[in-house]
């Protein structure tokens, strides 16, 4: 091809790395909390006005960083599939020692300046692949590597 061209019109839609960064952060953020208990990380990750939907956990940054403080040795959670569009993200993870049982989880954030704005989240005890109607996993660690 040679010669001039012309764009005669925007794409219809402008491509960002918004969902990548974001992911990134929500990755970052449930690790440091819930693996490494680094409680330091949510001064960093977290918006000053942090919104919490969780009615079993009190509002705003410094309770987050109260509980991460407080978090017994046995807290792990393990990250699973991200999905991200626009400023949410889902995420979807098993978490052992929050409660008796394990407890498969999705979290929703909303990023706000690249920092987290906002949570959601739904939670149940994971119920052994053996033991379910469909006799298939509710959580599998690598069940989003695969996607990028």
């Amino acid at each position: 091809m040679t010669g001039a061209f012309t764009i005669t019109r925007p794409a219809d839609r402008t491509s960002d790395d918004r969902p990548h960064r974001n992911k990134a952060l929500v990755l970052e953020a449930m690790t440091s909390l819930f693996q490494r208990h680094d409680a330091s990380a949510v001064e960093r990750l977290y918006t000053e006005n942090y919104i919490q939907h969780n009615p079993n956990i009190p509002q705003g940054r410094g309770a987050l960083q109260g509980i991460v403080e407080t978090l017994s040795p046995a807290v792990h959670y393990e990250p699973g599939l991200l999905i991200a569009e626009g400023d949410l993200v889902a995420i979807h993870g098993r978490i052992r020692g929050w409660a008796e049982e394990p407890q498969v989880v999705i979290d929703i954030f909303r990023v706000e300046d690249g920092k987290l704005a906002e949570h959601w989240d739904v939670l149940q005890n994971e119920v052994p692949a053996a033991a379910g109607a469909a006799g298939m996993p509710m959580f599998d660690p690598e069940e989003g590597t695969n996607l990028g």
